[in-house]
């Protein structure tokens, strides 16, 4: 899943200790995780006009592949093109992830560029440890980092997983997914739906193939700066439709001043060696 890596609700307070009990990766249900290529169209679905955009459109491609035994691998575009009213320039963000599973080890690579020039890159390396998460970052700036007890994005996901296979509907959890500068986590609240069909009229129901007709839950994520206060609005806010497998459509992005909706172009699923862990 990515955020990078996203309700109207009243978002409860995130306690020192909300995610101590974070539920442990189940390999089982790792297992279960899908090899695959997700394409989804973006479309602009509001905009204040503090945000300046007038228009914007773009395209997201997810490649998630690997397994528990070796790690999971993660590969994400996202290109929109900004329609500012005065000028169109292009965005476009790569980033490429590895997860460790067995071992609490996570790697990052992100560059973002503007019409084809470079603005920034992130780059790192994260491992769990008794005390928390030690970030060894390269780019922006090379540094050392020690945070709070995070998880990273696959585990965060095999959580949500977890949580709506249990019926539990709401939990809160600290992520470290590399985002940004990659030098700090984000506290988050995950709301889960109960476990719904598609509907025939829905738009990217048919574009998921096999589980076109295979039951997902509704999920949103809402993301808060590590440091934000009780009452503090999320800086960012996902909402999609989860499949047990692991495969997202239906994508709503809300920034804050513009929100983005991401419909299932295509989904290609990938080969993956069955392997036994050593």
């Amino acid at each position: 899943m990515f955020r990078s890596g996203l309700v109207a609700l009243l978002f409860a307070s995130v306690s020192p200790n909300a995610w101590a009990g974070a539920p442990a990766v189940s390999a089982a249900i790792a297992t279960g995780l899908v090899a695959h290529r997700a394409v989804y169209d973006l479309e602009l679905k509001d905009a204040s006009d503090r945000s300046g955009i007038a228009a914007m459109y773009g395209r997201m491609v997810y490649e998630f592949d690997g397994s528990y035994c070796q790690g999971f691998t993660t590969s994400f575009r996202f290109v929109t093109q900004i329609d500012t009213g005065d000028s169109v320039r292009v965005s476009d963000q790569q980033t490429k992830t590895f997860e460790n599973l067995k071992d609490g080890k996570f790697t990052f690579d992100t560059k973002s560029f503007t019409d084809e020039q470079l603005d920034k890159e992130v780059n790192g390396a994260a491992q769990d440890q008794p005390d928390g998460v030690k970030v060894d970052l390269k780019q922006p700036a090379s540094r050392e980092l020690q945070l709070a007890e995070s998880r990273f994005p696959t585990e965060h996901m095999l959580d949500v997983i977890q949580h709506a296979k249990d019926g539990k509907r709401f939990f809160e959890a600290r992520v470290f997914d590399g985002s940004d500068d990659g030098d700090k986590s984000l506290a988050t609240t995950t709301i889960v739906g109960k476990q719904e069909t598609p509907l025939v009229e829905e738009a990217d129901a048919g574009n998921a193939g096999a589980f076109s007709k295979t039951a997902f839950w509704p999920v949103t994520i809402a993301y808060f700066n590590e440091s934000a206060k009780s009452d503090a609005l999320p800086v960012y806010r996902m909402s999609f439709k989860l499949y047990e497998n692991g495969i997202t459509r239906d994508l709503t992005m809300d920034y804050g001043d513009f929100v983005l909706t991401g419909k299932l172009a295509k989904l290609e699923l990938l080969d993956r060696k069955a392997e036994v862990c050593k």
